[in-house]
């Protein structure tokens, strides 16, 4: 299982194909195998990292970011004081914001050619101070990049793949979340593919940011800095290229860095080709090194029409030698490329003015992470035969002889004898001279193997290794108490769970504390403050350091009207979960177990009967699971066919009956499926594929549906259905149902948020709202009323999250610190019994809450 995938197969439109989708039909996702061809003048469009849509769009065109450095910094700040403990892209992303000033982006238009009533222009817009903490998960995926500050003690930063960077509470070993600002036009910012901490002044930190350098992403890579360790931010300069924080090789690095010599200097390795780029003026402006040789030509898969795993992986890390100063700076710096068959480490001895290749360690090998060990004198170089973090299939560790010129392998010899991984992770401990430590990138099984030496390399002691298969020795213990769904050991020989991780791209010693050590894997940040025990004892205890972090993408989300949780989740990678406690982890779901989870919901009448979607392809068990008491146990409904013999039966949406006896099921690839009294599934030939579908809380009968800009309700539990054609509704995106009143309904899409109120036989559009992509219903203000609404969408041209507690005047409730990323992943969740209280589920940061609801 790769936790913290957040990316997979998330298909680009291709026009004109014998098995092209039609309208509405799905056309790409995590895990979908259909046609990802739309029908001439559809494009496929970005709903969620699992699902992408056909629609009819129109591009409309704002200004572009340039190359140029813009002179006044934009400001922006990140909560710092609460302790707050996904992935992003697909197709094109379909965006009604026009206050964006920064990307092309595009809106989505209605055809409908009738017109619905005039709704109300009244209404006014308002806003409302909340305190936003997490829903405890703990971390839940990839951290690709640790860094220590090597001056100020205590001080260092993570970098996530979807979920933006991370300083280090030394008060308690927690995280602190610094980059949260991120919202609908700059959610980009959450991919962060390199960081530097300045050496000569700890307050500096900069981020490269960007998520995709395909079409996934518009928006061209930046710069963010900020003066104050991450406090506040200025986005100080746009390259006139992508950056990729979740592409493929993003574990490698860094690939920003600042000189330890002259702290306005900086370099960052770009991707795509692009070459080595410099600043002089502390990352104000930036140029292109024409001298440098070799921009990166390895490709993890050509023919990858998407464009995600065709585009090279570029240059992939830069290390100073700071012995080697000079009135300008440091002179001699090594670059790695990732090239095959070529030279692949640079080294220039005049601070960038020419380059020459070091010797060839290996060619068949890409270098990884550089680290230099000033004590030996030394170069540790990391080096595997993919760009990882999945890939990869072997590897070496090589140890560059500064003075000499000359490599030497000091791969572990347990390492060349398995033969299946290459390496990552690499540390050296500054207080120790001589003592460095890898770790096996993608060793599968039975678990990720890290090594230590105390002897540059010569000899090295593994972390666990086999005494006689199948007996394992563990040279460690674990503590998953922040993280609990990894679980822990079930028995000294088991070898059914990876306790030490995997994807171990990060791996840092800290340079004040020998005894301390972090890593990340895709699932968390682990380590420990006892690591000197490997020397002697040899055994420590590996810790999950996860509180603070959580980058889970979140798929759906229920807050049932009792029961002991409020709030039920199910997210990408890692399953659900059942919240009895906000602040602490929740319950994961379990028997049977999912990876990835895409919907979940509760009967109206029956609450405790709890209903999830998993989506494992080649699971031998059916995607569809029950519960009968509020998410706390489950069962597998065998009404659906296990994917592993029927393949297409996971993934999509799900409704369940306010009786609980009927489940709708919108899948991916069978189109929307129904199972009454829990007999076998059928399609309903009434209801196009890809329709969002509802059922009603109160009425145990009704089931309702929307695809574009009809509307579908049924009063027999979906035997028949009745269509209604909405006029000025455009794509429907949502329904939300009022938990306390039958009939009562509402629908959001790219032209607002409309309302019925007799089961959808008539709608009326409310006023202000433009566009809205998810919408919730949460307890009213007054025992009775009309539910809170919620809404992720656009009003006045602010695309953010709103609530309103009389359908016509709308309260923002995000704001500078806390913006959410794009409207177009959140998913929403009213409480229906705390007014005011409402779940926002994220690509990247978790679930949020306003804590301040009680």
């Amino acid at each position: 299982m790769k936790f913290g995938l957040s990316v997979a197969t998330l298909l680009v439109a291709i026009a004109g194909s014998a098995n092209a989708v039609a309208e509405w039909g799905q056309c790409g996702g995590l895990n979908y195998s259909g046609s990802t061809t739309c029908d001439a003048g559809l494009t496929c469009v970005y709903s969620n990292d699992w699902y992408s849509q056909c629609l009819r769009v129109t591009t409309t065109s704002s200004s572009s970011r340039t190359s140029s450095s813009s002179s006044s910094s934009t400001r922006v700040s990140s909560s710092s004081s609460s302790t707050r403990v996904s992935s992003s892209s697909s197709s094109t992303r379909v965006s009604s914001s026009s206050s964006s000033s920064s990307s092309t982006r595009v809106s989505s238009t209605s055809t409908s050619s009738s017109s619905s009533s005039t709704p109300s222009t009244t209404g006014a817009v308002t806003s409302e101070a909340q305190t936003w903490k997490n829903a405890v998960i703990g971390a839940g995926g990839f951290v690709p990049g640790i860094v220590f500050n090597p001056t100020k003690k205590g001080l260092a930063y993570l970098r996530t793949d979807i979920g933006g960077v991370y300083r280090l509470n030394t008060a308690d070993d927690s995280w602190i979340p610094l980059t949260d600002y991120a919202g609908h036009v700059d959610w980009h910012d959450w991919g962060a593919d390199a960081l530097a901490t300045d050496p000569v002044d700890p307050n500096n930190l900069y981020v490269a940011v960007g998520l995709y350098t395909n079409s996934w992403d518009p928006d061209n890579g930046n710069i963010i800095k900020s003066t104050d360790q991450g406090a506040t931010w200025s986005k100080i300069y746009t390259f006139p290229f992508k950056i990729g924080g979740n592409m493929p090789g993003r574990g490698m690095g860094e690939r920003l860095v600042i000189d330890p010599n002259n702290n306005k200097v900086l370099f960052f390795g770009a991707r795509s080709g692009n070459g080595l780029w410099k600043s002089t003026d502390a990352g104000v402006t930036w140029s292109k090194i024409s001298a440098f040789p070799d921009a990166g030509t390895y490709i993890p898969n050509p023919s990858d029409s998407t464009g995600y795993n065709s585009d090279k992986v570029g240059l992939t890390w830069i290390t100073f030698d700071p012995s080697s100063k000079t009135a300008s700076g440091t002179s001699r710096i090594f670059v790695g490329v990732a090239s095959l068959g070529v030279a692949n480490v640079y080294q220039t001895t005049n601070g960038g003015t020419s380059w020459t290749a070091l010797p060839i360690f290996n060619s068949a090998f890409i270098p990884h992470r550089g680290v230099l060990s000033p004590s030996e004198g030394s170069l540790y170089v990391s080096f595997a035969n993919g760009a990882g973090p999945y890939d990869g299939s072997a590897g070496r560790v090589g140890k560059y002889n500064i003075a000499a010129g000359t490599w030497k392998d000091v791969t572990p010899a347990q390492a060349i004898t398995d033969g299946t991984y290459g390496f990552g992770g690499l540390t050296v401990d500054l207080q120790k001279p001589g003592t460095v430590m890898v770790a096996a990138l993608n060793q599968w099984w039975p678990d990720a193997n890290i090594y230590r030496s105390l002897d540059g390399g010569s000899t090295w002691s593994p972390i666990w290794e086999w005494n006689g298969y199948p007996t394992i020795n563990r040279y460690f213990g674990v503590d998953v108490s922040l993280s609990p769904y990894l679980s822990g050991p079930l028995g000294n020989q088991d070898v059914s769970q990876k306790l030490v991780g995997w994807m171990i791209e990060a791996l840092a010693i800290d340079p004040f504390d020998s005894n301390h050590w972090l890593y990340g894997t895709g699932a968390t940040v682990n380590g420990g403050r006892n690591l000197l025990n490997w020397d002697t004892v040899h055994n420590v205890t590996i810790k999950s350091y996860a509180a603070g972090i959580e980058e889970t993408a979140v798929l759906g989300l229920i807050s049932p009207p009792s029961g002991t949780a409020h709030l039920l989740s199910v997210v990408g990678d890692i399953g659900g979960f059942m919240h009895t406690s906000l602040s602490t982890p929740g319950k994961v779901f379990a028997t049977p177990t999912y990876g990835t989870t895409t919907s979940i919901d509760y009967a109206g009448n029956k609450p405790s009967q709890i209903v999830r979607v998993g989506n494992v392809d080649a699971d031998t068990n059916p995607q569809i699971a029950l519960s009968n008491d509020y998410g706390a146990t489950w069962f597998a409904n065998y009404a659906a066919p296990a994917p592993s013999a029927t393949p297409g039966y996971a993934g999509g949406n799900i409704a369940y009956s306010a009786n609980g006896d009927t489940l709708l099921w919108s899948t991916p690839s069978k189109g929307v499926l129904r199972s009454p009294n829990q007999g076998a599934f059928s399609p309903v030939a009434a209801l196009p594929a890809g329709a969002v579908i509802a059922s009603d809380k109160v009425d145990g009968t009704a089931l309702y549906a929307a695809s574009g800009s009809n509307f579908y309700w049924s009063a027999d539990t979906g035997a028949t259905w009745t269509t209604v054609a909405v006029s000025g509704l455009g794509t429907a995106n949502w329904i939300a149902v009022n938990p306390y009143k039958a009939a009562d309904l509402w629908v959001s899409s790219t032209t607002g948020v409309f309302r019925s109120t007799n089961g959808g036989k008539t709608f009326t559009k409310l006023p202000l709202v433009t566009a809205a992509w998810r919408i919730a219903l949460g307890a009213p203000k007054t025992a009775g009323g009309t539910p809170a609404l919620f809404i992720a969408g656009t009003v006045n041209g602010l695309s953010t999250v709103y609530r309103s507690d009389d359908q016509s005047n709308w309260i923002r409730i995000s704001d500078a610190q806390n913006g959410f990323g794009n409207m177009a992943s959140v998913i929403l969740a009213g409480d229906t019994r705390i007014y005011k209280r409402v779940y926002i589920g994220t690509n990247g940061r978790g679930i949020f809450y306003n804590s301040n609801a009680v």
